[in-house]
């Protein structure tokens, strides 16, 4: 299950799927097309955190998650499933509470008005990174 609405690593999931004959539910919004030709794709309203939601609530043990936010994240390692971001992190019990940790102070800082910095600019690494740990991830289903 991939929460696609700005996952730069959709491409790769779909190829490593095709090799492994893996069902993938790419999960949107209005705003946003996929038309990869393999993946099931679930469109919801553009509402806050609705692709969020959707994704969470159709989450099953046993499932690979492919998100860059950290709530959904820990909502899926609760139900059972397995998750990564987009740069091969693959989140687990271990790592999960220094996620949200550093999520939640850095809207901290937002709300009082100083900037945080962004992610670094996306490499061929991250790519690289990213296709070796989802095809652990696939490989140990």
């Amino acid at each position: 299950m991939v929460d696609a609405d700005a996952c730069p690593v959709k491409q790769i999931i779909v190829k490593i799927a095709k090799e492994k004959n893996i069902h993938v539910v790419m999960f949107i919004d209005t705003s946003h097309v996929i038309d990869d030709g393999y993946s099931e794709v679930v469109i919801v309203d553009k509402a806050r955190d609705s692709v969020d939601f959707a994704l969470v609530n159709k989450v099953r043990k046993g499932d690979i998650v492919v998100t860059q936010d950290y709530g959904v994240a820990a909502m899926a390692l609760a139900k059972g499933a397995r998750a990564i971001n987009q740069n091969g992190v693959v989140y687990s019990d271990d790592n999960m509470d220094k996620f949200l940790f550093e999520r939640h102070i850095s809207q901290k800082i937002r709300r009082s008005g100083k900037k945080v910095s962004g992610p670094s600019k996306r490499t061929k690494e991250h790519d690289e990174r990213f296709e070796r740990a989802f095809r652990k991830l696939v490989d140990d289903i």
